[in-house]
């Protein structure tokens, strides 16, 4: 049976102390942080849970909550179809199998700022391509500066753009591992393709899909950029998201403690989903071996 001895919690402390330092202490002043107060040049005052119920009774609060609640659920399931579905098209017969990987991961060498100024720039009703082209066929051009869930698909659009290489790395990886000889014999027993997929392809790579989804959500519930470059949340803050308003209350009105408090519901939101995908993943893993 192993042992652990003192110097290899010696060995693994810098990383403790890392964790501790840049994750841990900041985490409890935030909290600390949303039950005061506080702002520029003001005395920190504790309100207890004030700030909570404050951004619970403000319809803002619960606008960029559904705002990031459909934008993240567009991002992470239509990631997921097409990480899915690229994954077992390029697993397969592809020509050009390496030119076909290379430009699916291009967009990961792209910083946000600049996808979101670009795709800005291509769907400005003047001078843009996109809404150029959408024009050409009849099919009317994209008011995403006016309309709210127009704002929100595009930027569900470009964020799957954005982050789909991290899906399609995770899946593609699955796929590429799985035997071939059970594929193999659910086809010669008869099985159609879905069939296969669904009955054999799919409960194997389950594991993974599991860990992009838990990444993906994380990551998702922090969506920033798209929509502050895009639209700052405008028109009259429609297209806020939770991240946004987090932004506007901590920088433009500078209370600290309304965003921290904002900070906090994001975690907790965070948490709860990575706890009942973390549990599928044990009873997967571990708990069903």
């Amino acid at each position: 049976m192993y042992k652990l001895r003192w110097y290899h919690l010696l060995m693994i402390s810098p990383v403790q102390l890392l964790l501790i330092g840049f994750i841990f202490i900041p985490s409890i002043y935030v909290l600390w942080l949303s039950l005061h107060q506080s702002s520029y040049g003001t005395e920190t005052i504790y309100v207890g849970l004030a700030n909570y119920i404050f951004i619970f009774a403000d319809p803002i609060f619960w606008r960029a909550f559904w705002n990031t609640f459909v934008v993240v659920n567009i991002v992470v399931y239509g990631e997921l179809i097409l990480g899915i579905g690229l994954a077992l098209l390029i697993a397969g017969w592809c020509p050009g199998k390496r030119l076909v990987i290379s430009i699916l991961l291009m967009p990961y060498a792209v910083t946000e700022v600049s996808a979101v100024v670009m795709w800005r720039f291509m769907l400005e009703p003047d001078v843009g391509l996109i809404n150029w082209l959408l024009d050409s066929v009849g099919a009317g051009q994209i008011s995403w500066a006016t309309s709210r869930w127009q704002a929100l698909g595009v930027v569900s659009v470009l964020s799957i753009w954005l982050t789909l290489p991290f899906t399609f790395l995770i899946l593609y990886s699955a796929v590429t591992t799985l035997p071939r000889d059970v594929v193999e014999a659910a086809t010669v027993d008869g099985a159609t393709r879905f069939q296969t997929f669904w009955n054999v392809t799919l409960p194997m790579i389950m594991p993974a899909v599991l860990v992009a989804l838990l990444f993906r959500y994380i990551f998702a519930m922090r969506l920033f950029s798209e929509v502050w470059l895009l639209t700052e949340g405008g028109p009259a803050r429609l297209t806020e998201v939770l991240a946004v308003y987090l932004y506007r209350h901590g920088f433009r009105y500078q209370e600290f403690g309304v965003a921290a408090a904002t900070g906090w519901v994001m975690v907790a939101l965070s948490l709860l989903i990575a706890l009942y995908y973390l549990y599928q993943m044990y009873r997967r893993m571990f708990r069903d071996a």
